[in-house]
């Protein structure tokens, strides 16, 4: 018998497993990235945040925004200032946004940082199966016009790539998905991104956030049953 009622039930639950195991990892890894950092010289910033989508694919500032619609603007333009300045990031006349060289080897090492943490904390578990159920779901979901998922899917994905990391990164992409979810749903509620933030807990919310798992559901309908408790159970166990 399937662990949950229905789909939206399923979203709810999965959503803060997802989230928990993608920052087991960050965590994880923190030293290893600070480390890196220093011996660089570079901020990580933006390109540990968008590093599955900058290698594969340009982005304006407008779509910047979107995928950081909770943050603020001077906090966008302090960290690509930086980034500008480092020249890991080169920005057009018409201010699209590009990795560099520089920039793309620094996501490379990351990457490193990054497989080899998930391959130690997630050591034991079927990482290769998680990876290919988490794809499939990320195939199926839906890019809203103007949402952030359409921004950063596919991931970028460089060949050869462990099951571990490959995980990590579709996981985080699949994050989007629900964000843009979310946005819709407090939209369609004529509420702004400030005003879903600051807003307490009651009817209006509890409303929006079963609109959200009711679209974040949708993609999960390309697994089964049995397919979705895997999922679940295997993202459990790495948290």
């Amino acid at each position: 018998m399937p662990k949950f009622q229905d789909l939206s039930e399923f979203a709810a639950a999965i959503a803060p497993v997802i989230g928990a195991a993608n920052v087991n990892v960050h965590a994880s890894a923190a030293r290893a990235v600070a480390d890196l950092a220093r011996t660089s010289g570079l901020t990580p910033g933006l390109l540990s945040d968008l590093r599955f989508t900058l290698p594969l694919r340009p982005l304006t500032r407008a779509g910047l925004a979107v995928i950081d619609r909770y943050g603020t603007a001077a906090s966008r333009e302090h960290d690509l200032r930086e980034h500008l300045r480092q020249h890991t990031l080169s920005e057009d006349g018409d201010g699209t946004l590009r990795l560099t060289g520089k920039g793309l080897e620094f996501v490379h090492r990351l990457y490193d940082v990054h497989a080899a943490t998930a391959g130690r904390i997630w050591a034991a578990h079927d990482l290769r199966g998680l990876a290919e159920l988490a794809v499939r779901v990320l195939e199926s979901a839906e890019r809203l016009p103007g949402g952030a998922l359409e921004l950063v899917a596919p991931p970028y994905e460089p060949e050869g790539a462990e099951p571990g990391l490959l995980l990590f990164n579709r996981l985080a992409v699949v994050r989007y998905h629900r964000a843009d979810a979310h946005a819709a749903a407090w939209r369609a509620a004529g509420l702004s991104a400030a005003e879903i933030v600051g807003l307490p807990d009651g009817p209006l919310r509890a409303g929006i956030e079963a609109e959200t798992n009711r679209r974040a559901a949708v993609p999960y309908r390309s697994l089964s049953d049995e397919e979705r408790d895997t999922l679940y159970d295997g993202l459990l166990k790495l948290v």
